[in-house]
C-alpha cells in the first residue's frame, strides 16, 4: 500500500548533517511515509551514505541526483516524483520529533479533506523553544498569508500540503546563473485556492547553521535578483494588506535596480504602489550594495 505522506530532503554537501534527518525518521512511531531525498549536485559522498541507509532502513528510502539547480530546483524534482496523498519538506539540516508523522497522519484523518490545502504545524530550536510564535488558539484553518499579515504569527512554520495542489501548480523558475527563488511562491499561489488547517504541535527541529540560506540572504538577494524580482510581482499581486503590498514592492524595485531593468514599472502588477514604493526602493539597493553582514531572515 503507499505510503500517506512523503517526506523530501534537498540536500547539497550536507553529508555531515544529513544522518540527523535519517536518525528522526528512524525514531518515527509511525512508518506510513517514505523519504524522497533531492540530491542537488553534492559532491561529498552523499550518494553512498544514502546507499547504506537505502539497505538497512525499516522505511523506503528514494534517491534522485541531478545537476545543481538551488534549492526551488530541488523542490520542483521533488514535486514531479511525489505520489503520496500528502507532502512535507524537512531541510537537510533539520530532523523530526519522534511522533510527527504520527500525529501529522491522525490529525489529517480526523480533520483533512479536498477542502483543506494541508497543515501548518510548528517548528521548534534543539532546546525546545517553539519558532516565532504559536498558531492562533481557537482558529482552525487559514492561509499562509493570513496567518502573518492578520493574525500576528511570526517565525517559521511546517507546511505539510496535498500533493494535488503542489503538482498542480506552476513550478518555481530556474533562472541561468541563479540558484534561488522563494519557495514562498507556490505557497502564495496555494493560498488563493484553499486554507492550511492548523496544528498547534512541534513537527520539526530547525537549527539556523551559518552555510544555510537563511543565513546568507543577504548573499541570495544580490546573487539572485531575477528569482526575487519574479516572486515580488507574486506576493504584490496577492498581498493580504496594503502594508505588505507595498512591503514587496520595496523589494520588487531594489531587485530591478540590481538587475538594472528600466521596464520594471510597466512590468508591475501593481503600478501605482510600485511608483510609490521606487525612493525606499532605492534606499534598500544602497544597503544592499554596502553591506555584507548576514542576517537571519524568515525563508522565502
Amino acid at each position: 500500500m503507499e505510503p500517506l505522506i512523503t517526506v523530501f530532503t534537498p540536500t547539497f554537501n550536507r553529508a555531515y548533517t544529513l544522518h540527523l534527518c535519517y536518525e528522526s525518521l528512524l525514531r518515527q512511531t509511525s512508518k506510513d511515509f517514505i523519504w524522497l531525498i533531492i540530491d542537488d549536485g553534492s559532491t561529498d559522498g552523499t550518494a553512498g551514505l544514502v546507499e547504506g541507509w537505502q539497505r538497512e532502513a525499516d522505511f523506503p528510502i528514494a534517491y534522485i541526483y541531478q545537476e545543481n539547480q538551488g534549492m526551488h530546483g530541488a523542490h520542483n524534482t521533488a514535486y514531479e516524483h511525489i505520489r503520496t496523498e500528502l507532502n512535507v519538506c524537512i531541510d537537510s539540516d533539520d530532523y523530526m520529533t519522534d511522533h510527527a508523522i504520527e500525529a501529522i497522519l491522525s490529525f489529517w484523518k480526523r480533520h483533512g479533506s479536498e477542502r483543506y490545502a494541508g497543515i501548518a504545524a510548528l517548528d521548534a530550536s534543539p532546546d525546545g523553544a517553539v519558532i516565532g510564535t504559536r498558531l492562533p488558539a481557537g482558529l482552525q484553518s487559514a492561509t499562509q498569508s493570513e496567518l502573518y499579515a492578520r493574525h500576528g504569527v511570526k517565525g517559521d512554520k511546517k507546511l505539510i500540503y496535498r500533493s494535488a495542489l503542489t503538482s498542480g501548480c506552476p513550478p518555481y523558475p530556474v533562472f541561468e546563473g541563479e540558484k534561488y527563488c522563494p519557495l514562498s511562491y507556490k505557497y502564495i499561489l496555494i493560498d488563493q485556492q484553499q486554507p492550511l488547517l492548523l496544528m498547534n504541535e512541534v513537527v520539526c527541529i530547525v537549527e539556523y547553521r551559518t552555510d544555510g540560506s537563511s543565513m546568507n540572504i543577504l548573499k541570495q538577494y544580490l546573487r539572485n535578483p531575477r528569482g526575487f524580482s519574479f516572486f515580488r510581482k507574486t506576493a504584490m499581486q496577492y498581498a493580504v494588506t496594503y502594508k505588505d503590498r507595498f512591503r514587496e514592492a520595496v523589494h520588487y524595485v531594489s531587485s530591478n535596480l540590481i538587475l538594472r531593468n528600466r521596464r520594471f514599472l510597466s512590468e508591475s502588477p501593481r503600478r501605482w504602489t510600485t511608483l510609490l514604493a521606487v525612493p525606499l526602493g532605492v534606499a534598500l539597493y544602497v544597503y544592499l550594495n554596502r553591506t555584507k553582514r548576514s542576517t537571519v531572515m524568515k525563508n522565502g
